[in-house]
């Protein structure tokens, strides 16, 4: 297997890593959306912001998966997990929380390598890419 066969295989399992925890907190929250619009209120997060966060973290999360817009979609979740990160998750004296602050910082990372890099020849991205420049 060439380099490039082995990147694009390595980038379709990144994706599908990064992508499930958020597609499955995106469903979460939409059967324990009062619970959650709750904790975001707690938090001094409007809760009216909830759908949003639903659809980045489902509908983004899906996206990534399938490699659709992922550059675009991918910047959206490293700044969406920088807010996350600062908002609920910066308690310096909380150890657990810490952790918490510095994961999100590790996968807005993650993302951002995602966006620059592209999401490989496995993806509708580059499906869409192929049939553009076909004629």
């Amino acid at each position: 297997m060439n380099n490039g066969v082995m990147c694009d295989f390595t980038k379709l399992i990144g994706r599908i890593l990064i992508s499930v925890m958020f597609i499955v907190s995106g469903y979460n929250k939409i059967g324990g959306y009062a619970g959650t619009q709750e904790y975001m209120a707690a938090m001094g997060v409007p809760g009216f912001l909830l759908p949003l966060v639903i659809l980045l973290e489902l509908g983004g999360g899906l996206a990534i998966l399938f490699g659709f817009f992922t550059r675009w979609v991918a910047l959206a979740f490293a700044l969406f997990c920088l807010a996350s990160a600062w908002l609920f998750h910066n308690v310096p004296d909380d150890q657990t929380q810490q952790i918490m602050f510095m994961k999100n910082i590790t996968i807005a990372g993650g993302f951002l390598i995602l966006a620059c890099a592209g999401a490989g020849r496995f993806s509708f991205d580059h499906a869409r890419h192929r049939l553009k420049h076909k004629n």
